[in-house]
């Protein structure tokens, strides 16, 4: 009897997201039919891996006024949505978790866990937590010198969370002067391993080009390609991409 009450307890949750970043965590966590809405950047598949699951229920513009007509009891966010938004979910009697953005990998799994529990079971988040614990607890003794490389130059800082995502598949990130790197600076020091991400690489944008200099292509470093798409959030997405980089890397 008891079973049975949790299990129509699970399937009453209708649960939203408004942020690319929650979207990702809602998507990896819940059943199909809890999700009612998730934004509309997470159903574009340049934005995330995760489009054709997201294209399977509405889309949003990242508003709560957006989601109120799928009768949510559950709304997702990071980075909060504003106090008129809050008010409106009060009065509605909605649960509107606000995910703070990970700055570290402790902070990923406090997340998993948030949103496991408020769709009713936190063991949900298991999997991927002990995942995580698992690249850490065999994260590379040696560490080798990295450079991210992203549209334009851009970079990660060291003790980012995307830094720290890094060091799980044994790689350091260097410093860089305004967390931008330069031609110049590969060219005359380049690192060991270059991982360059290959977000929205079908635009011929300036910062695409860039990435395909002729002089990029005789460095030393070993080039380490990395679906972009994962570190926008720097989330749960980002375990399968660490396992995958650590068996690269070797």
């Amino acid at each position: 009897m008891a079973a049975f009450a949790l299990l129509l307890a699970a399937s009453a949750v209708r649960a939203a997201s408004l942020n690319l970043c929650s979207d990702e965590y809602l998507l990896l966590l819940a059943r199909p039919n809890e999700v009612v809405s998730v934004t509309r950047l997470a159903q574009d598949p340049e934005e995330s891996v995760l489009a054709s699951q997201a294209q399977r229920v509405n889309g949003n513009r990242g508003r709560l006024e957006d989601v109120i007509d799928e009768r949510p009891t559950v709304v997702l966010t990071m980075g909060g949505g504003g106090r008129s938004s809050g008010a409106i979910a009060r009065k509605l009697r909605l649960q509107v978790v606000d995910l703070p953005q990970p700055a570290s990998l402790v902070d990923v799994s406090a997340n998993l866990r948030r949103v496991a529990s408020a769709l009713g079971d936190r063991h949900r988040a298991d999997a991927f937590i002990e995942r995580i614990t698992r690249l850490k607890d065999t994260r590379p003794a040696q560490q080798r010198e990295a450079l991210w490389l992203g549209g334009g130059g851009l970079s990660l800082a060291p003790g980012s969370i995307g830094a720290q995502w890094l060091e799980l598949a044994g790689l350091r990130q260097r410093s860089l002067p305004g967390g931008h790197a330069t031609l110049e600076t590969l060219i005359t020091n380049p690192p060991a391993v270059l991982v360059t991400s290959n977000y929205r690489a079908g635009q011929m944008s300036q910062g695409q080009r860039w990435l395909k200099h002729p002089l990029l292509a005789h460095l030393p470093s070993r080039r380490l390609p990395t679906d972009g798409r994962r570190w926008t959030c720097a989330g749960p997405l980002m375990v399968g991409e660490v396992e995958r980089l650590r068996r690269m890397a070797k």
